[in-house]
């Protein structure tokens, strides 16, 4: 079963406002407009993330959407989505799932919490990492992020 049809963010070990990695499965169109216009400034689910630990579906942040991000993203088959935020060893985390055919269950987001809490542990360790394994990580995030 695959947890998130529509697609994901995951902004891992954010430094300010930087993520060490950055990996989105969103669609293609719907990352260039979010892009071009600047819209992670005004996304509730990153202002929930940085305001917040734990989960929260989507629907419950409607009424933070003043600027319409959400109620665009569905015109994209984003209608229903999670986002997850995770704060261990000085850094935290951000991800969110989407989906178009139904709310996610709450055994849905216990395992997105558990799935993302494991890559924020898991990354943690890229400081260690040699130079190499770095640039490959990189170079993933790249290729999930703008796939070909």
């Amino acid at each position: 079963m695959i947890l998130a049809p529509t697609g994901y963010a995951a902004a891992l070990h954010i430094n300010f406002t930087t993520p060490a990695f950055l990996f989105q499965t969103y669609p293609s169109d719907w990352l260039a407009i979010y892009s071009q216009q600047g819209l992670v400034m005004k996304d509730p689910t990153v202002l929930w993330g940085f305001e917040n630990l734990g989960t929260v579906r989507w629907s419950d942040l409607i009424e933070l959407d003043g600027d319409g991000v959400m109620k665009e993203a569905t015109r994209f088959g984003m209608k229903f989505g999670l986002t997850v935020a995770v704060e261990r060893g000085g850094t935290r985390s951000i991800s969110s799932l989407s989906r178009g055919d139904r709310e996610f269950s709450d055994n849905e987001l216990a395992q997105a919490a558990d799935m993302i809490a494991k890559l924020h542990d898991l990354t943690a360790q890229a400081r260690t990492l040699t130079d190499e394994t770095r640039a490959a990580l990189r170079r993933m995030t790249i290729q999930v992020t703008h796939p070909s």
